[in-house]
């Protein structure tokens, strides 16, 4: 039998057929059609399965197609959806952001791009980073074909127009806040006219120099002479902090001291009237005796070494100023004589001065 099998096999390769018709090898069996029916089914389950489902992540929003219809689809997670007939976009909603100026991956200058001209006509080279992100992920899709396109382009006319407005100095020292703010609103305002779906985070100066080495190397002597002038006055204000206070205390002890010597003039002047005062008061009482006593005491400021002698006709010799005491010894302090002994001289010069005109 196994000889007969191995002459089969080899008349078969020759092209001829075994005695018995080639009934000694079965023939094979065809696949039906039911397992091909059954392989298409699993097929066509499985595309419809994969396309009936979609997941959103955190960072993402979503549009849906419903026969050219679209709809925003904000919430993360799985969803469904009609296999061929809803279709899904996603929108990547977290903040991006591009390069003007300057290839982001190279760090290379881009001129046409980053040199721009002042207001004072100086060229200068300014580069700047834009933050966006996608705020509405339906106009972001249909509201035009390329809005990062747009935003770039709004972004660098408003660049050149702020720019122009400034100048050279402005731009590269003092004034580049002022400036980012100014460019930002500007274009907040052309986005929300523009209406495309896309929001401006922040755009902020990444470097402004001049497009030169020369000009570089003048503007940093510019900036050093700025820098000089900013210390110097520092400096002015630091002397006149420390000296303002101190000239405020000697200013302070002045004011003072002319208010104690006010007040010490107006207690003497207070004193003096009522000394006045009290001499009038005694003036009138008795102005004869007080007008000799005010002349001898005038006298003893002027004359302090005065002597007055009267001599009577009778050739009396009597001492009037200054006053001596009754013992007869000269008093050396006659010049504080009380207003009786003024009084008693006085009678005595006027006894002597009537007896003389009697006798006349």
């Amino acid at each position: 039998m196994g000889f007969m099998n191995g002459d089969s096999l080899r008349n078969r390769k020759n092209g001829f057929e075994t005695m018995d018709g080639g009934k000694s090898t079965p023939p094979r069996k065809k696949p039906s059609g039911k397992i091909y029916g059954i392989i298409a089914a699993a097929i066509v389950i499985l595309i419809i399965a994969a396309n009936s489902t979609y997941e959103i992540k955190e960072q993402e929003q979503a549009v849906l197609i419903t026969l050219g219809k679209a709809q925003a689809v904000t919430t993360s997670g799985l969803h469904f959806k009609i296999p061929f007939i809803q279709q899904v976009r996603k929108v990547n909603t977290t903040i991006q952001g591009f390069s003007i100026g300057y290839n982001e991956n190279t760090n290379e200058t881009i001129s046409d791009e980053s040199l721009m001209i002042t207001s004072d006509f100086n060229f200068i080279d300014v580069d700047f980073y834009v933050e966006y992100r996608y705020s509405d992920p339906v106009k972001a899709i249909y509201a035009s074909s390329n809005p990062l396109a747009i935003l770039k382009n709004i972004s660098q006319s408003c660049i050149r127009t702020v720019i122009g407005s400034y100048p050279v100095d402005d731009v590269l020292t003092t004034s580049k806040n002022e400036i980012q703010a100014a460019i930002r609103d500007m274009i907040l305002a052309k986005l929300e006219t523009q209406d495309i779906g896309i929001q401006l985070v922040n755009i902020t100066i990444q470097d402004s120099q001049p497009p030169t080495a020369e000009v570089m190397e003048a503007f940093k002597a510019v900036e050093t002479a700025r820098q000089g002038k900013e210390t110097a006055l520092n400096n002015a204000n630091k002397y006149r902090n420390e000296q303002i206070p101190s000239a405020q205390a000697e200013a302070d002890a002045i004011v003072k001291a002319a208010e104690a010597q006010k007040t010490e003039r107006i207690n003497e002047a207070t004193a003096q009237v009522a000394r006045f005062n009290s001499m009038y008061e005694e003036y009138i009482k008795n102005p004869a005796v007080t007008r000799q006593r005010m002349f001898y005491e005038a006298m003893e400021d002027v004359l302090p070494g005065l002597k007055v002698i009267i001599e009577s006709p009778n050739g009396d010799v009597q001492t009037i100023y200054p006053l001596e005491s009754f013992t007869g010894s000269s008093s050396g302090s006659g010049n504080s004589n009380s207003l009786g002994g003024y009084s008693n001289a006085g009678n005595q010069y006027n006894s002597s001065v009537d007896r003389d005109n009697s006798e006349e």
